[in-house]
């Protein structure tokens, strides 16, 4: 084949997709109808190069056929089978509005045209009066025969009979689309003996029905190896069926006792079933079956001549495979037409389906078609997904008609070489021909280069962020399975918070704001999340025995490296008293942000598929909810009348809460004086070395700020409730700020979240054993909180208690000069240990024999209990 194939764009329907096959069938004419997938056929002329009509169908369209008269339309739906007379289509057309020239006329098909109601139709077929439905059942495939009636519009059809076909298992779930990501539907063909005439040879001549689309003659020998002696003295026509499940089947036409039988499996969705003339010797009939798989197999059926020593004839198969995948495909007499979707080939038949004699030739004859079949001819045309029957003009030109992915109708001519064509110069006009062919075939070229190149750089760029998500996963997992687990500020990406409490239309709230912090080398990309779970550490048991959690999700993009992301959300309102509480912080990333809305579209399962790598967990605790007073040399009960100037509403609450933990610490002491009550107050203590407490804050004040000062020994009580107030504990830091820069005392005046006044303090204090020995004493730094609550006290005492572990953590190792002092209270603690452990079990065991002791008195007896043990604590030193 030499020169260039020449492509001509005659119409453009600019749909984007198909979910089935789409098919371009001949019909009345020079009209061409054309089947897309969507509920819609299109009708054009190939005379006047222009779309004409457009039939309106109630559901999507998947298969067309023609009569063979060329007066019906047969049009197969997903309620049934429709029948439109071409001649009424025709005259509808005529009869439109003379604007019909620059718009195509739309005729809506309504019910009253249904001519056979059966669901799930696929595929048709016309074989004189018979017509064929394949339709796809739950477990089933399911042919339907049925005669049509002589009147052109009569709509009894008669069953004839009907056969049905299993479905093979491991295809059920994958027959459906292929990788071009369309539905893929069965093929239906008829054969015919070569000494019969088809149906259609009425009104064509013999060697146009030879080829006739969907109806082919095959050579009596080979008709008769195929399907069986009966089909062939019968000389019945077969119908061919290829399942997307691979297997192709025969069944011989109204012969008695018939069934569905399996011809062969190609063992992947069977694309085209057709037949070539390939001997010139009986050009009127096909001597080779062809069928098509949707990866690339090829299967040859031809007549296997045995030899003088070989006996009878037989059928020969040969199986091979070509560049695939395959989208489309047609024969002609010599060669099959196909389309991968990126480009048009072209396969000789001639020298793989020829004859074979002996055990030579075959050997010879396999070779040259592998390796005819491993190099077809590209033509030069892309993205086509659906080919009319090839047609051959004058000139000896091949022309085919074909549908392109952008909903492009092209005509395509290739040329056909001449041997004599010597070295004369062509003439001009087979010059600018072959220009032109040039032209388009550099056209063509472009486009599809331009497609695989987008496409590549999409791939690309996918991997790209891919590889970016991999490293990000395994740098937050080595973190994690660490042996030696990493502070969290020589963590990469983690997560740090400060809180800060607001007023609006008088109440207060605390908000919590969140600063993911990226100090990696990798750029947070589009598709991440930043997930924060709030939920509280202890729960009570009258909310059902289950902790509450509060989720907040926060996508974001284009996180550089060295940037940070801030989000804030509520945290707690006024009178809360779930402290202290964890927050859980995770980035999650969705697997559908790599790629596009279409691309996902395809893919639901991919949507909800998503990586979550959890960074690390804050500590919300009562000294970060703390709303801090100025600093004031007046005393609790005064200081009360500051506070109510900003909190008007919560003041009673406040007083009523308080009040009623009083009650239940104090047992059944209703008969004392409110009064009393009020001024009756509860504390914790804990006593740190002063030698611990200088080493460790000089060193943290001289890590956070190395030009300022040190700090200075009659200074230590105010620097340690300046530390208690503004160190990030638990990664998360207080909000006021300004309020750290103006304490001018050791002694703090707070408010709680659940509204109770709290008092911190932290003074020096010697300590010892009572000798008159100096060296036996030890300057310490006690911290002492006081308040009305019991629960802001056992908050507030906990909240110190962590910051003092974490400063531990951090001291530099030495050994005590004080053992004597600490043996000392070692052992009276374990003896006043011993004694309150006595007076546990002993109000325990009244308790639960009911001997004199009420639950007033039992509880009154536990909170003594506790007071001890925090008025007492041991020295850290």
């Amino acid at each position: 084949m030499e020169g260039r194939c020449a492509v001509e764009t005659w119409a453009e329907f600019g749909f984007s997709g198909t979910s089935c096959t789409p098919k371009i069938k001949f019909g009345f004419g020079t009209d061409v109808f054309l089947c897309t997938g969507s509920d819609e056929v299109y009708v054009f002329s190939t005379q006047e190069r222009k779309l004409t009509a457009v039939l309106q169908f109630p559901g999507p369209v998947s298969d067309l056929v023609g009569s063979h008269d060329n007066q019906l339309l047969y049009v197969s739906c997903r309620s049934g089978v429709y029948c439109v007379s071409l001649p009424f289509l025709l005259s509808r057309v005529r009869s439109s509005p003379a604007d019909a020239s620059s718009c195509p006329a739309e005729l809506k098909v309504s019910s009253e045209f249904l001519v056979v109601g059966e669901e799930g139709v696929l595929s048709l077929l016309l074989v004189g009066s018979v017509l064929l439905i394949l339709s796809q059942r739950d477990t089933s495939w399911l042919l339907s025969l049925y005669k049509a009636p002589k009147q052109t519009q009569s709509s009894s059809y008669e069953m004839l009979s009907s056969f049905s076909l299993p479905l093979v298992s491991s295809a059920v779930h994958g027959y459906t689309e292929g990788k071009t990501g369309m539905r893929r539907t069965p093929v239906l063909i008829c054969v015919h003996s070569g000494d019969t005439k088809s149906p259609s040879s009425s009104s064509t001549s013999s060697s146009e029905a030879t080829l006739a689309e969907s109806h082919f003659h095959l050579d009596p020998l080979l008709f008769k190896l195929l399907f069986g002696t009966d089909a062939a003295l019968a000389k019945l026509p077969v119908i061919l069926c290829g399942l997307p499940d691979g297997r192709l089947c025969f069944l011989p036409l109204r012969l008695p006792g018939s069934r569905p039988r399996v011809l062969h499996s190609l063992e992947q969705a069977v694309v085209f079933v057709g037949a070539s003339v390939v001997m010139e010797t009986d050009p009127g009939h096909a001597h080779c079956l062809v069928a098509v798989g949707e990866k690339g197999r090829v299967v040859l059926m031809n007549t296997d001549k045995g030899g003088p020593e070989g006996g009878g004839n037989k059928a020969g198969l040969m199986e091979g495979c070509v560049p695939g995948p395959v989208v489309c495909g047609f024969v002609d007499k010599h060669h099959l037409y196909y389309s991968t979707g990126s480009d048009l080939l072209v396969l000789d038949l001639s020298e793989a389906s020829s004859g074979r004699e002996d055990q030579k030739r075959d050997e010879e004859t396999s070779r040259k078609t592998a390796a005819a079949l491993q190099n077809p001819t590209s033509l030069n045309v892309c993205r086509i997904i659906a080919l009319a029957a090839p047609a051959q003009n004058t000139a000896g030109e091949v022309q085919l008609l074909g549908l392109s992915v952008r909903g492009q109708l092209q005509r395509i001519i290739l040329p056909v070489g001449r041997k004599d064509a010597g070295s004369s110069n062509p003439p001009s006009t087979q010059v600018g021909r072959s220009v032109r062919d040039l032209l388009s075939a550099i056209g063509d070229v472009c486009e599809r280069a331009s497609v695989l190149k987008t496409a590549i750089k999409s791939k690309n760029q996918i991997l790209r962020r891919l590889n970016q998500v991999l490293n990000i996963s395994f740098l937050l997992m080595a973190s994690r399975n660490s042996e030696e687990h990493l502070p969290m500020q020589e963590k990469q990406i983690r997560c740090h918070a400060m809180t800060q409490w607001s007023r609006l239309l008088q109440k207060d709230s605390m908000n919590l704001t969140c600063v993911l912090d990226n100090s990696s080398p990798y750029v947070l990309e589009q598709g991440w999340t930043l997930s924060v779970t709030v939920f509280p550490v202890s729960y009570s048991s009258s909310a059902g025995g289950e902790s509450s959690s509060t989720n907040f999700s926060f996508p974001f993009h284009n996180l550089q490296p060295g940037e940070t992301l801030e989000v804030s959300l509520p945290l707690a309102a006024a009178g809360d008293t779930s402290f202290p509480m964890r927050v859980s912080c995770s980035l999650i990333f969705s697997l559908s942000g790599l790629l596009g809305e279409e691309e996902t579209a395809h893919l639901p399962d991919l949507q909800s598929s998503c990586i979550s790598l959890p960074l690390n967990t804050l500590t919300v605790d009562w000294l970060h909810a703390l709303q801090v007073n100025h600093p004031t040399s007046h005393p609790i009960n005064k200081n009360t009348t500051y506070q109510s100037s900003n909190i008007t509403t919560d003041t009673i609450q406040t007083f009523l809460s308080s009040h009623r933990t009083l009650c239940i610490g104090r047992g059944e002491g209703g008969g004392e004086s409110a009064s009393k009550a009020e001024r009756e107050q509860y504390s914790a203590r804990v006593r740190l070395s002063s030698e611990l407490l200088r080493d460790t804050l000089v060193l943290k004040s001289s890590d956070l700020d190395p030009q300022g000062p040190k700090l200075a020994p009659q200074n230590l009580g105010l620097s340690v409730v300046d530390w208690l107030l503004s160190v990030g504990s638990g990664g998360v830091k207080m909000g006021h700020q300004g309020d750290k820069i103006a304490l001018s005392s050791s002694i703090v005046h707070a408010r709680g979240p659940n509204g109770d006044i709290v008092k911190l303090t932290a003074k020096e204090v010697n300590i010892g054993e009572g000798s008159s020995e100096k060296e036996e004493s030890l300057s310490t730094v006690e911290v002492r909180v006081e308040s009305s609550s019991v629960a802001a006290v056992c908050g507030l005492h906990h909240a110190v208690l962590r910051r003092v572990q974490a400063l531990l953590q951090s001291a530099p190792e030495r050994t005590a000069s004080t053992k004597r002092v600490q043996s000392l209270g070692l052992r009276q603690a374990l003896q006043r240990a011993e004694r309150l452990l006595q007076q546990i079990q002993q109000s325990r065991i009244s308790e639960a024999f009911g001997v004199g002791v009420s639950t007033g008195q039992s509880a009154r007896s536990l909170l003594s209990v506790y007071r001890e043990l925090r008025e007492n604590p041991l020295l850290i030193i």
